[in-house]
């Protein structure tokens, strides 16, 4: 595994953004482990945050005009992003939708710049999809192209047609779905570690019960 993916791990633990227990997921399964963006809730963890997903965006090469975040959990996400590629040389307009629509001034759904060109869209992990189907929705009827998704979590967890969130997604939309961890990272990184025995245990028969193998 990677630097950079066991730096993120770390953070996630220290920030309470990856916790070991019992919850109920979406899906309505029970889950040994808990990831949650919205603990990167100081100043501190969301510049690492944003720094994080921007190093991840540049690995990838993929080329790309502008970013958007779903409200409401992309809006801190994409302007963390934004600051953090912009520190990088790189100068990215980015924009993010209200929930409802303003009918005063400037008005509309969209803040920020306005979407044009190839636009990522950035989200903290994909569920059932809804977020990304709408994000990708909004940006085509505002002139924009979709070419790519970047989360920071891929669960793993097959759905009803045996793939994976991120895979029906990519499918259905025809978009690359990248992530800066998997579940497969946050195993391998219990396995080396010797402090988290019983959560591996459980997380690995988690991934063994839902996970595509």
């Amino acid at each position: 595994m990677s630097l950079n993916k066991t730096s993120f791990i770390e953070l996630a633990i220290k920030n309470n953004v990856l916790q070991f227990g019992n919850f109920i997921t979406k899906a309505g399964r029970e889950s040994p482990y808990f990831f949650n963006l919205g603990s990167f809730n100081n100043g501190e963890s969301l510049k690492s945050l944003g720094q994080f997903y921007a190093n991840k965006i540049i690995e990838t090469n993929i080329k790309f005009d502008m970013l958007y975040g779903p409200a409401y959990k992309g809006i801190p996400l994409v302007t963390a992003i934004a600051i953090s590629l912009a520190e990088q040389g790189i100068n990215m307009p980015y924009c993010f939708n209200r929930k409802e629509i303003k009918d005063h001034g400037e008005g509309g759904v969209i803040v920020g710049a306005s979407i044009s060109g190839n636009v990522l869209i950035i989200d903290d992990v994909i569920s059932a999809g809804t977020s990304i189907n709408e994000s990708n929705k909004l940006i085509r009827d505002n002139g924009g192209n979709p070419v790519g998704v970047f989360v920071a979590i891929d669960r793993l967890e097959k759905g009803p047609l045996g793939l994976t969130a991120t895979e029906e997604v990519s499918k259905n939309l025809k978009l690359p779905v990248y992530s800066i961890i998997d579940l497969l990272d946050i195993i391998d990184y219990l396995d080396q570690s010797n402090n988290y025995l019983d959560e591996l245990d459980k997380i690995k028969e988690f991934q063994k019960t839902y996970g595509i193998t």
